[in-house]
């Protein structure tokens, strides 16, 4: 029986979502589309800045109709959850009845449009990168850095557990600093496989082999504690640099999953308090009843209080990232770049119009940038709806990083080589 071939059983999913696009004013009529951040199978990512205020920049994503047909239902999951955690959605130019503002660590989606050939999500923007990469161009990091993150997180997949969402797919490329700032926040992102528990029961196997929670591979019905499970998984990853689980073969690294088979080696967990390895131990629980909750993990004390060590680790975690979660950099700088040359084009522009010389500086101060969904390699047969980066050169990954790319598409089955088919 394929492991990743069960579908959901819940209840099929209304158009709703996709009617309430907004159809009655051109997105070209609110936003001004420049360079083009990212492309995907079925979309694309552009830079964008509003004409009312031209200092404020998001992210476009502009999904093909026609490369959508037959995947609707995976767009509106992604909007519908997408439009839960956002704040003064408009729907026809009214605020759709419950709006509510949204967790501060969660990226916005902030206005939906459509056209006869192209529906566009004008989405938030952040400039900070990845969670790993920040990890391992900072000259000092502690296990005290490490929960600080760890409780951003929970605190914002707590929200969203509240709000009845499940993110099923909680990983450090999904995990972005929201500015290039030493003390900027953790935004969540990519919704694409997340799904709302009044959409029936789960069990689709779906999310990312190294991250995913044991009674999801088992193929039972699972909830909120998959996520539990996959930040203990990247605390774990945040105080040591390399995964707990991990083997060539696609069956033993399955059979550790499910066994919750993991150690604090050493000498890399000798530094690591006690509270930290219990901390862990408790999200990483096998038993879905005990694992802990959210709130549980942000009651612990490595969380709330000191137990968390000063040491710097940077040296050990550091070296360990580059060498388990080695990923090529041409693909954050060419989309960093793209984004700075557009800014500076329209600041020289905005300059000579204006005739002020301080346009640009703020310009650039005030830049978001983020490309929704967009960090991992994903396969075209994907049934979310994403956006890769856009690829101009071969790169090498690890075979850690191999292990830990997304097995995305709900229906689709891995053959014995663990690749999808």
């Amino acid at each position: 029986m394929p492991l990743f071939g069960k579908k959901d059983s819940g209840k099929k999913i209304k158009s709703k979502d996709i009617r309430e696009l907004n159809k009655t004013v051109p997105i070209e009529d609110k936003y001004i589309l420049h360079d083009t951040l990212g492309t995907g199978a079925f979309s694309e990512v552009r830079l964008a800045v509003s004409r009312e205020n031209p200092d404020q920049h998001y992210a476009v994503k502009i999904i093909d109709k026609k490369a959508l047909k037959g995947k609707e239902e995976s767009l509106e999951n992604e909007i519908r959850v997408l439009r839960r955690f956002s704040a003064n959605q408009q729907i026809d130019g009214e605020l759709e009845p419950g709006t509510r503002l949204t967790h501060p660590n969660i990226v916005q989606l902030y206005e939906t449009f459509e056209d006869k050939s192209k529906i566009y999500l004008v989405m938030e923007l952040v400039t900070g990168g990845e969670l790993f990469d920040r990890i391992v161009e900072k000259g000092s990091y502690t296990e005290k850095d490490a929960s600080d993150l760890i409780r951003q997180i929970l605190e914002a997949v707590a929200y969203m557990h509240k709000e009845g969402v499940v993110h099923r797919d909680l990983k450090p490329e999904n995990l972005l600093f929201y500015s290039p700032d030493d003390d900027a926040k953790i935004m969540i992102s990519d919704f694409g496989l997340s799904k709302t528990e009044d959409s029936g029961t789960m069990a689709t196997a779906c999310g990312t082999p190294g991250y995913v929670a044991p009674e999801v591979l088992a193929q039972k019905p699972y909830g909120k504690a998959v996520d539990v499970w996959s930040i203990g998984v990247i605390s774990y990853i945040l105080l040591c640099g390399y995964p707990p689980f991990y083997d060539e073969n696609d069956a033993n690294l399955f059979a550790q999953i499910l066994k919750g088979d993991f150690e604090f080696d050493s000498p890399y967990w000798d530094d690591i308090s006690e509270s930290a390895k219990d901390f862990i131990r408790h999200l990483m629980c096998v038993d879905v009843k005990k694992r802990y909750t959210c709130e549980q993990a942000l009651a612990h004390p490595w969380i709330s209080g000191n137990a968390a060590g000063n040491k710097n680790i940077h040296a050990t975690v550091s070296e360990q990232l580059k060498k388990n979660f080695a990923k090529s950099r041409w693909k954050q700088a060419y989309i960093a770049a793209t984004v700075i040359r557009q800014m500076q084009r329209m600041a020289l522009s905005s300059s000579n119009s204006s005739g002020e010389g301080g346009s640009k500086t703020n310009l650039l101060k005030d830049s978001k940038l983020n490309v929704p969904s967009d960090s991992s390699q994903r396969s075209d047969t994907d049934e979310s709806i994403h956006v890769e980066n856009i690829e101009t050169t071969k790169t090498t990954t690890s075979n850690a990083e191999i292990k830990n790319q997304r097995i995305s598409s709900p229906t689709s089955c891995l053959n014995g080589s663990g690749q999808a088919k």
